[in-house]
């Protein structure tokens, strides 16, 4: 059983945006014109514009399930910043939400939910929210965080949860992973400093091992924090 309560293997309900060149041979089970590599890491002022009609589309893979975890709480925060405070390197996450079975044109009114671990590796509960929040996506499909690169715990490659449910009936869940030289350069800082950070963070976690190159995150200097982008594609 992982921590997630779900086989790494469940196949159904997430394709994701092809973020490496590991993956690019899967793309064929992308219906829609032929496609294009993501916007995934690319450090400009704003979100990728969505693909407009008749443009070349992200290139979409099928990628691992996984399940919520013991620590999601269905709270509807709506917001972009969910520091609450929590100390932490800055991170600004943007997703773009697409739809694969319609030419993965973007998804407008999908409400995005993330959670994650605070430097110290606890997550809130009870009546604790901070790192939780939702995001309604725009007309282009697009919704924006701002939080901290997480922590570790549990001996787990530090991820980040998020559940993408495009209507009341209907989710996708999944989490995001963080290159390892990049948190190991980020946990050399304050406050992760305040724990003995392990040298490799993310090799000791099968589940990394075993969806990593489609997961993994492509962080980019953004002040003096990290910003990544990301084209989440459903079914």
């Amino acid at each position: 059983m992982t921590e997630n309560g779900s086989s790494p293997t469940g196949r159904r309900a997430l394709l994701l945006a092809a973020g490496s060149v590991g993956v690019a041979a899967l793309t064929a089970a992308c219906s829609g014109p032929a496609a294009t590599r993501g916007a995934a890491g690319r450090p400009s002022a704003a979100p990728t514009a969505a693909p407009s009609p008749g443009a070349s589309t992200p290139a979409c893979v099928l990628a691992v399930k996984a399940g919520a975890g013991p620590y999601y709480l269905d709270l509807d925060r709506v917001r972009s910043d969910i520091t609450e405070g929590r100390e932490g390197v800055p991170f600004r996450l943007d997703l773009t939400v697409v739809r694969v079975s319609a030419g993965c044109r973007p998804v407008t009114d999908a409400a995005v939910d993330i959670w994650h671990a605070d430097a110290s590796g606890a997550y809130s509960t009870g009546g604790t929210t901070f790192l939780r929040g939702t995001q309604v996506t725009d007309g282009a499909g697009r919704g924006t965080f701002r939080t901290i690169v997480p922590g570790w715990y549990a001996g787990l490659a530090p991820h980040i949860h998020f559940k993408v449910r495009p209507d009341r009936r209907t989710e996708t869940t999944s989490q995001f992973f963080f290159p390892e030289d990049v948190l190991v350069q980020v946990y050399a800082r304050p406050p992760y400093t305040r724990r003995r950070a392990p040298a490799h963070p993310n090799a000791r976690d099968s589940r990394y091992r075993a969806a990593g190159a489609a997961m993994t995150l492509a962080l980019v200097p953004d002040g003096v924090g990290y910003r990544a982008t990301y084209t989440v594609g459903i079914d």
